[in-house]
């Protein structure tokens, strides 16, 4: 029996639910417990939320984990918190399939009333919505969602498309808590698209007790001093009322201004001065070879560094 195998067969069970279609569920899924949404049937789409259990105000963001991971984040990526917070919610343990999307959003009524003509119609906005409620979430609290199971790509026109899923009963996709949050997955109400193969099916939730085993798998994330949390806001209160009115007594104090512009000298040797000729972008900058030179520079850190990957944390191997 492999080490992975051994892990998940001594985990302990907490929570088992079935996720008939139309419904989803709000958990309390604790730092270390792992979440797995399993397929009953097969070819369904499950669209997951999440928030800081103790702060709903921190959530996943599809955005910072698209940059990070790319489309179709899979088993061993992580699930980000949108910024200022940007910390790693919740780790892919396992994923037998390898399909997930944070490219789409959730699909709402408004989609099935402007493209089919339905003005009553089951939906991943409304049913987030639903779910969320027990916790006192609003339908403004639902935010882009991680789209398990569910085959997409970009065409070469640079639009995205969905296609049709080959997931089996029995695959799943196992996510540790690395904190505290609430998780709130899903039945996809898409039952007149691709996602889930025009068809609704029921999914099943299983959350068990990570092992030291499974703890031990997860690569170490930065901690930096820009992850800022309302301790360091100069406002840290949630605003109560729906109106916006001006405060009077503000007075703008923004970060980082102003802006200093410093002039730094380059040498080139007249061997660097014609290599440098022969390569910049003068489609861009024309004559201009101080803008030209800082575009080499940080066009080749990007490549040296960041693997293309701009704006992605260093994050340690297994």
């Amino acid at each position: 029996m492999s080490a992975v195998a051994a892990a998940m067969s001594e985990r302990q069970i907490l929570f088992e639910h079935v996720l008939e279609p139309g419904t989803g569920k709000a958990i309390e899924l604790l730092k270390g417990q792992i979440l797995r949404i399993e397929q009953v049937e097969g070819g369904q789409c499950a669209d997951f939320n999440c928030f800081n259990l103790h702060d709903y105000k921190e959530f996943m963001h599809c955005g910072r984990t698209r940059t990070v991971h790319g489309f179709h984040p899979s088993k061993g990526t992580f699930m980000w918190s949108a910024p200022p917070r940007e910390r790693a919610m919740l780790y892919i343990l396992e994923d037998t399939v390898g399909r997930n999307d944070v490219l789409f959003p959730r699909c709402s009524a408004y989609v099935y009333e402007a493209s089919y003509g339905f003005s009553v119609h089951t939906n991943c906005h409304d049913i987030q919505a639903e779910a969320q409620r027990e916790y006192g979430l609003t339908p403004d609290d639902v935010h882009d969602s991680f789209n398990l199971f569910m085959c997409t790509g970009v065409d070469q026109d640079g639009h995205a498309f969905m296609t049709r899923q080959t997931t089996k009963a029995g695959d799943h996709v196992d996510l540790l808590a690395l904190m505290d949050v609430l998780a709130v997955p899903n039945v996809c109400g898409a039952d007149v698209m691709r996602t889930s193969n025009f068809a609704l099916k029921p999914l099943k939730l299983t959350v068990f007790a990570a092992t030291e085993a499974d703890l031990a798998r997860v690569p170490k994330t930065p901690v930096l001093k820009s992850q800022r949390t309302p301790k360091d806001f100069r406002n840290p209160t949630i605003k109560a009322d729906r109106a916006l009115r001006r405060d009077s007594s503000y007075r703008s104090e923004f970060p980082n201004t102003p802006i200093r512009i410093t002039e730094l000298p380059v040498e080139l040797s007249a061997e660097e001065f014609a290599a440098f000729k022969a390569v910049k972008r003068t489609d861009i900058y024309g004559e201009d070879d101080a803008a030209a030179l800082r575009d080499l520079l940080f066009s080749w850190w990007e490549e040296r560094f960041l693997h293309a990957h701009a704006g992605a944390p260093a994050i340690e191997s297994e």
